[in-house]
């Protein structure tokens, strides 16, 4: 029998031996009965299933959306699970009355979705309130009978009547937003409850056949149905593998650390300035609250993202089984499509690359069918260091012209000593042609994709030096 999950739901205090593998959406519907978070595409895309989740962080709670149909029930061992039902108050609160004000729901479906992440944008631990932190708190949900426009009219009388900010962040914060009939006054008592909970106690590990989960934000897609039946490890109950740290020339990344941690990382944004910009192609808030940078590597998609722009970094892995630990490249995990240089047996930990000095620039390029929140046709990385006019080093990545993200080594050669200039960049396309080998799919042809081999290089070059190239160079000439 599973050990037993101890959390917090809503008001109350919950103790479950079902499957740790159950996912969250599941057991709210169909053994809470709390059906007020809705089933929708079960995929992460459409946020009618949107909770809060709260985690201890020091003395105070933070709180984030997530999408309940791809978090596992282990995971909320010592947490407070937060749904649509927490909010039905004596009265509607500030962000229900404005979505009604506004006429902001037809159907309803969505509502509840979009209730909760404006509500976890509202709690979010510092930081004022603003049109774009709206816009970003419902990237992730998806309305097909109301529109936009009520939201965001909505979003603005929320920034009206609503002061998040003036109280300061953690549970300051909190106790304004109690006050202010945002979250009921039982959130005040949430921080001791949860320090009450005693740790749950990790086995050995699940057998090597069992599914590891971390993020879970494509395993749930593809083995949604299996996994509440099957022997897991939950990751994510392991906090030595999360957290961001600078030592030195190097950059230590637990390999739980999910995207949205990685892109608000101060250390991460003076390393990559547009990291925020990158990561709104990724995902949504949502999935990004989820997503995590080890599961993005071991997932082995040929388009992933994080994979994409860790190639380019020239990304080290720390690999341990039991007690052996093993460092490898990840130039060299891929071995084949979804064949990894690990044993059943061993978890990612930790990835680590060097800090860029002052004389290398970063960038990354993704084209997908939507401009962001989607899964690419192509993306790419590039870190080049540049002296003189002169390219000192180039580490180019490439995902989705190849069955492995793929780190093009034939065109970084290629560059090493080439000056910055428009020929320089038309003989790197066709070595980058001779080395990828992309097919037709659901995601674009061959020779859709052969284009944007040449579009996204051109891309990185016009993107970080825009002094000695311009688009319309490119295209007067060629």
């Amino acid at each position: 029998m599973p050990a037993e999950t101890t959390f917090i739901l809503n008001h109350d205090t919950i103790s479950t031996t079902e499957s740790p593998g159950t996912l969250v959406l599941d057991y709210l519907r169909r053994k809470q009965k709390l059906v007020g978070t809705k089933e929708g595409c079960k995929e992460g895309d459409c946020g009618a299933c949107v909770v809060l989740v709260g985690e201890l962080t020091g003395a105070s709670v933070s709180y984030k959306p997530v999408t309940s149909c791809l978090m596992p029930l282990g995971e909320l061992h010592g947490k407070h699970l937060v749904t649509i039902e927490a909010l039905r108050l004596d009265q509607l609160t500030p962000v229900q009355q404005a979505i009604v004000d506004e006429g902001g729901s037809q159907c309803g479906f969505c509502t509840p979705g979009i209730v909760m992440s404006l509500t976890g944008y509202l709690l979010q631990p510092a930081g004022g309130l603003d049109d774009a932190g709206i816009k970003y708190a419902l990237g992730g949900n998806l309305c097909r009978c109301t529109g936009y426009g009520s939201l965001k009219r909505a979003g603005g009388q929320i920034l009206q009547e609503v002061d998040a900010g003036s109280a300061g962040s953690g549970q300051d914060r909190v106790s304004n937003l109690i006050a202010q009939q945002v979250v009921p006054d039982y959130f005040s008592q949430i921080p001791a409850r949860l320090r009450s909970i005693p740790p749950i106690q990790r086995g050995n590990g699940a057998a090597q056949s069992a599914y590891i989960i971390a993020g879970g934000t494509d395993l749930y897609v593809q083995r949604g149905g299996e996994i509440p039946y099957t022997e897991v490890e939950i990751l994510n109950r392991r906090q030595e593998l999360r957290g961001i740290s600078v030592e030195g020339e190097h950059v230590r990344v637990g390999a739980l650390t999910t995207f949205e941690e990685f892109a608000q990382n101060t250390d991460i944004q003076k390393i990559i300035p547009r990291i925020g910009e990158y990561m709104m192609r990724n995902a949504s808030w949502q999935i990004r609250n989820r997503a995590t940078l080890g599961g993005n590597i071991v997932n082995a998609s040929p388009i992933g993202d994080m994979t994409a722009l860790l190639l380019a970094l020239d990304t080290t892995l720390t690999l341990e089984d039991g007690l052996k630990k093993r460092n490898v490249a990840l130039r060299s995990f891929f071995k084949g499509y979804k064949q990894l240089d690990k044993t059943p047996a061993e978890v990612l930990t930790e990835i680590m690359f060097s800090v860029p000095d002052s004389g290398t620039r970063v960038h990354f390029e993704k084209v997908s069918k939507r401009k962001t929140l989607d899964i690419a046709s192509v993306n790419s990385a590039i870190r080049i260091k540049t002296a003189s006019g002169k390219i000192v080093r180039a580490d180019l990545s490439f995902g989705g012209v190849a069955p492995i993200p793929l780190f093009m080594q034939n065109t970084c050669d290629f560059l090493a000593g080439k000056q910055i200039e428009m020929k320089t960049v038309l003989a790197a396309i066709d070595v980058a042609h001779s080395e990828s080998a992309p097919i037709s799919d659901i995601r674009g042809s061959a020779d859709y994709k052969r284009l944007l081999v040449r579009q996204l290089l051109i891309a990185h070059f016009t993107t970080l030096f825009p002094d000695q190239l311009t688009v319309k160079d490119f295209y007067e000439t060629h």
